[in-house]
């Protein structure tokens, strides 16, 4: 692994625990500088400098057209989605989009059923697709990036996935929509999300599920991560909460923010910071490989260790980073990396 990745995953600071039921989330920060200045996808859109819409009239499923008039680069982050136009999508990797530029950005198809104009421009929905959906589809995205140097996915993995999440979850949709699963368990996120909270300087989460490390997000500037915190934190607890469900449990349980009593679903043993140290360092063993990214900087991708990673870093600095926990089989295997792969046709749900 080169040493810019390496020495931020190993410098990184673990915050106080907090945690909610099945779900507990350590902060991470660091002092190291957070590299070019940026803006969100939510704030670009809101200050009307950033447009994204079909390549063309009639539309290409795997590719979507940014634009970023605006004098700061913008970033989007990999199972952020965009809702609207032709169908609903997700980013199949993480971008930063320079200040005046346009671009052709790969993506994944999260709608099945539609393909007619809703809307002339896409609008963010509000979702990064959730953890284990989204470890998959990184797994599967740097193997064909591998093997054919571009960023594609599995779509018809994609779908089957969704379609099991909406299963589990009990969601109906025409049009076999992800967003639809997240607006019909908006109630039973919320309970999730107002657990946890953002700490001063925080510029990253890592995850444990069912007392288990499954996963964390960092993001170089604070601002920034503030603004994606919401999001980041709805994706991990869409896992947690169909697990708590799959058990028989319902709600996870209502355990406070700096840990307070057992919730039903909640471990006996909670999590401790030496072990969400050693996820770090785990992913810091991981074997790297470095590719040009579609915007701006390098973008990196890690498999080992049963985990799948990668990280967008520019002039040395590094942007975003994310590290996911997979099965054993699944390191070798795309198609059975994802947790929730078949969930929905077996009944039953677990963490990795």
């Amino acid at each position: 692994m080169g040493k810019t990745v390496e020495n931020y995953l190993l410098g990184m600071e673990v915050g106080a625990a907090q945690s909610f039921g099945n779900m507990t989330v350590f902060p991470l920060l660091t002092p190291l500088d957070g590299g070019p200045e940026y803006i969100t996808l939510r704030e670009a859109l809101e200050r009307g400098v950033f447009s994204v819409t079909e390549v063309s009239h009639g539309g290409s499923v795997p590719d979507l057209q940014v634009k970023n008039t605006g004098d700061v680069a913008v970033l989007l982050l990999d199972g952020e989605e965009l809702a609207g136009a032709k169908q609903n999508r997700i980013l199949n990797t993480t971008i930063l989009v320079a200040p005046r530029t346009g671009l052709k950005v790969p993506v994944s198809c999260t709608e099945q059923g539609r393909w007619n104009y809703v809307s002339a421009e896409f609008a963010e929905s509000g979702n990064i697709m959730a953890r284990s959906l989204r470890s998959a589809h990184m797994m599967e995205v740097q193997e064909n990036l591998a093997a054919s140097k571009e960023f594609r996915s599995n779509q018809g993995a994609v779908w089957n996935r969704i379609a099991d999440m909406a299963l589990v979850a009990g969601v109906s949709s025409k049009t076999g929509a992800m967003n639809d699963v997240f607006k019909a368990k908006k109630s039973d996120l919320d309970d999730y999300l107002k657990s946890f909270r953002a700490v001063d300087g925080q510029k990253g989460l890592l995850s444990f599920l069912e007392g288990r490390a499954v996963g964390f997000d960092f993001v170089s500037r604070p601002e920034a991560f503030g603004r994606l915190f919401p999001k980041l934190v709805r994706s991990y607890a869409m896992e947690a909460m169909l697990a708590a469900e799959v058990k028989g449990n319902g709600k996870a349980g209502k355990r406070g923010r700096k840990g307070g009593k057992e919730g039903e679903g909640q471990d006996d043993k909670s999590p401790s910071p030496e072990e969400a140290k050693a996820f770090l360092s785990a992913a810091a063993a991981c074997d790297e490989e470095r590719h040009d990214s579609v915007g701006m900087g390098s973008y990196y991708r890690y498999a080992g260790n049963a985990m799948v990673g990668s990280a967008l870093a520019v002039e040395d600095k590094v942007v975003h980073m994310a590290f996911f926990k997979i099965a054993e089989a699944g390191a070798k295997s795309a198609g059975t990396a994802d947790t929730m792969a078949g969930m929905g046709r077996r009944r039953r749900f677990r963490i990795i």
